[in-house]
């Protein structure tokens, strides 16, 4: 009996091979879905938390695209300059400005850096920047900027306090206790004000200060201070005596409260002395004024005695001679 082939059906190789390729399949399946699960159960989230953990991320992601296309097109500039027209138009507009705490400096120093503020909506208004650029100003030692509505910018200034007077070659400059100059001052302003000289010395205000309270009590008679060389002070006192101090601040500092005990003691100040250097650690050299031309005459009138003296004595002589011839 003849056997019929259909042609296309499976082989037994084929057949086997497809069944062995479907249980791979279902094993790899298996054993991803078993991992998955393993994965799912060491996380501490339930299923519906990372549910929404995925869906914050995916809007998260949309925010940020559909942002992305705002700032490009410019929404965002446009809608803060169209909030600023209505608040202008409401009233909400720089009109008035108020300034509090100035005493000394020059109100319209101030006036000139906020004067490109005027109408300007207050919702625009840079209130960081507006305080950095009055901080620049000499005088400035703090400023707060704030808003009074409508329509009202108010500046609050706290002022440096002056110090001392800086000599400078050609003009004196008012600064404060850290060294800040001011601004130029007329001598007939800086009367009675202490005068501080010499090369670097705005930068050792400081510790003048410091060295000064070491003698409370001779403080309010210095009138004048020399940064010598970059390493040393002379301090000129209101009676015009001038101390010259050792190099260092301790031993500045100790020299200036012996000489406080002296004077104390023995009322240098005042005196006839007109310079004191203690510069040497174990001593202290006094210079009178015209003390030098004194002993110098003292010198000449002695010498002139012993000439006078010699002369008698040779008449002396010759006399009695002429009288035994």
């Amino acid at each position: 009996m003849a056997q019929t082939i259909k042609r296309g059906s499976k082989g037994v190789r084929r057949a086997a091979a497809a069944r062995t390729t479907q249980r791979k399949v279902q094993t790899a399946r298996q054993q991803t879905g078993t991992l998955l699960d393993s994965v799912m159960r060491w996380l501490p989230f339930s299923d519906e938390t990372l549910h929404r953990i995925a869906m914050t991320l995916i809007l998260a992601v949309a925010a940020v695209i559909v942002w992305t296309a705002v700032v490009m097109a410019g929404i965002p500039a446009l809608v803060s300059e169209q909030a600023a027209i209505v608040a202008s138009d409401a009233g909400f507009k720089v009109s008035h400005l108020e300034v509090r705490g100035v005493n000394r400096m020059n109100e319209l120093k101030i006036y000139e850096r906020i004067l490109g503020q005027n109408d300007r909506a207050m919702t625009t208004l840079d209130l960081a920047a507006l305080r950095d650029e009055l901080n620049e100003l000499p005088w400035v030692k703090d400023a707060r900027v704030s808003r009074k509505l409508p329509d009202t910018l108010v500046i609050d200034i706290v002022e440096r306090t002056p110090h001392a007077v800086l000599r400078k070659p050609d003009r004196l400059v008012l600064i404060d206790e850290t060294g800040a100059e001011l601004e130029p001052v007329r001598k007939d302003r800086a009367k009675g004000m202490l005068v501080l000289s010499g090369l670097g010395v705005g930068q050792r205000v400081q510790d003048l200060g410091h060295l000064l309270e070491a003698a409370p009590a001779l403080k309010p008679q210095v009138s004048e201070a020399e940064w010598v060389g970059n390493r040393r002070w002379n301090l000129t006192f209101k009676t015009g005596q001038v101390l010259a101090l050792p190099e260092g601040d301790e031993k500045a500092a100790g020299a200036l409260l012996s000489f406080a005990r002296m004077d104390g003691v023995n009322r240098l100040l005042g005196g006839k002395v007109a310079a004191f250097d203690m510069r040497a650690p174990d001593r202290i050299y006094m210079r009178v004024p015209g003390h030098a031309d004194e002993v110098a005459a003292e010198e000449r009138a002695a010498d002139q005695a012993k000439a006078e003296a010699k002369r008698a004595e040779t008449a002396a002589k010759s006399a009695a001679k002429s009288e035994e011839g």
